[in-house]
């Protein structure tokens, strides 16, 4: 097995995915952080959740970051 690098994501983080949704629409926000991410179309708002290996896989680039989280 080859080692891929693991994509950081924070909340807020504005994404561009590789293709669009049906509305249209590129650009995704990070609204839930876990084993599985929750991102909102930032076109029509409809909201998935995807396992972070599928997400990095579709993701283009990212728009902008949200906070870094200092604990």
């Amino acid at each position: 097995m080859t080692e891929r690098e693991i994509v950081e994501f924070r909340l807020n983080d504005v994404l561009r995915m590789r293709k669009p949704h049906a509305c249209g629409g590129y650009e995704w926000t990070v609204y839930r952080l876990g084993a599985d991410i929750g991102i909102v179309c930032d076109c029509c708002r409809r909201r998935l959740l995807l396992p972070r290996t599928d997400l990095e896989k579709r993701l283009k680039t990212f728009i902008s970051r949200g906070q870094e989280n200092l604990e």
